[in-house]
């Protein structure tokens, strides 16, 4: 009986678990490249002008065989896929630029929904693998696609890392619209949501504690570059940390005008409550006589002033609203004092 083969879903990458691969010459625009093609460019040690992007998903079996049997990668790479991969890290390891950096899911109900890639980078090729879709990496793909050109891994790399602060710039643009519209309620003495707020500052919160460590990271290793790093590519790598310690250093001013506002309308809240605490008081302080004089003249005893006199009943009455005026007149008074 034949045997039925059945065919294993790609889930976006190929049988090598290869997302998308790239060869890159100088001044020419990437090719894409397939497992197969990659692994005969690599077996050829001649070609030292070219170098490879290549782009795996963790969640494919195939993806670090395929790795250690075709790339010369440090063991340090692949003991960081197994470590708990939520901090920064970006060193030199064995003469390899090794950065694992936090980036945002595509596919997320949440913005900010972090994720992490790791990166290994040396003078001929780019390895970078990530569990789930990210966003930096699909506009790394696009520059690509659309025909930017890369002298090497290194501007490679430094251009992944300004697309993350232009993810974050997105992310703080839009926060900032939404912020803009609670505090023109807040001035306009319209309700405003404290839950928004609080969950803004909740998300800006999450990535600036994810992103902020990158910049300090990059700069450490500016320091004390690769010696394979030329000028340019530090200059590059240079220029991509102060425009992710940008876009991390207008998150935190936004984080700040949030807390004030959270302030504000906390204040305004307060006033709020504190009125309205303030005229239960004067209609407590207002019905008072109403209760006290009737009840002391409802009594069934000996003695009740003004029950002979032929007009008791109005004299009762003239009492109680001349109380009830002065009680008035004193609360108008202390209203107006804390107005003023």
């Amino acid at each position: 009986m034949a045997s039925m083969e059945i065919a294993e879903p790609a889930y976006g990458s190929d049988k090598a678990g290869l997302v998308c691969g790239y060869l890159f010459r100088p001044a020419v625009r990437g090719e894409a490249v397939e497992s197969e093609q990659a692994a005969a460019h690599l077996a050829n040690a001649d070609r030292t002008s070219e170098f490879l992007w290549l782009h795996f998903s963790l969640t494919h079996a195939a993806s670090l065989q395929w790795l250690r049997r075709h790339v010369a990668l440090p063991e340090t790479f692949y003991d960081s896929l197994k470590e708990d991969r939520s901090s920064t890290r970006v060193e030199v390891v064995d003469g390899t630029l090794l950065a694992v950096v936090n980036d945002v899911r595509f596919f997320a109900a949440d913005v900010s929904s972090p994720a992490t890639v790791t990166l290994c980078v040396t003078r001929r090729i780019i390895v970078s693998a990530r569990t789930t879709q990210l966003r930096a990496i699909d506009r790394l793909r696009s520059s690509v696609r659309n025909g930017e050109t890369f002298r090497s891994p290194a501007e490679l790399l430094a251009h992944l890392l300004r697309d993350q602060a232009d993810v974050l710039v997105e992310i703080v643009r839009d926060a900032t619209r939404r912020v803009d519209a609670v505090e023109d309620r807040i001035i306009g003495h319209q309700s405003a949501s404290r839950p928004e707020l609080g969950a803004l500052r909740r998300m800006l919160v999450r990535l600036q504690r994810l992103l902020a460590p990158e910049p300090a990271a990059l700069f450490r290793l500016m320091t004390r570059p690769p010696d394979w790093l030329s000028e340019g590519d530090v200059s590059d790598l240079r220029q991509s940390a102060e425009e992710l310690s940008a876009a991390v250093s207008d998150s935190a001013a936004l984080v700040e005008r949030i807390r004030l506002l959270q302030e504000e309308l906390m204040a305004l809240t307060n006033e709020q409550t504190n009125q309205t605490l303030f005229i239960l008081t004067v209609v407590t302080v207002l019905a008072l006589p109403l209760t006290i004089i009737p009840g002391m003249f409802g009594m069934n005893v000996r003695g009740i002033p003004f029950s002979e006199a032929a007009f008791g009943f109005w004299v009762v009455v003239l009492v109680m609203t001349a109380a009830v005026g002065l009680a008035g007149a004193l609360a108008w008074v202390r209203y107006r004092s804390r107005r003023f």
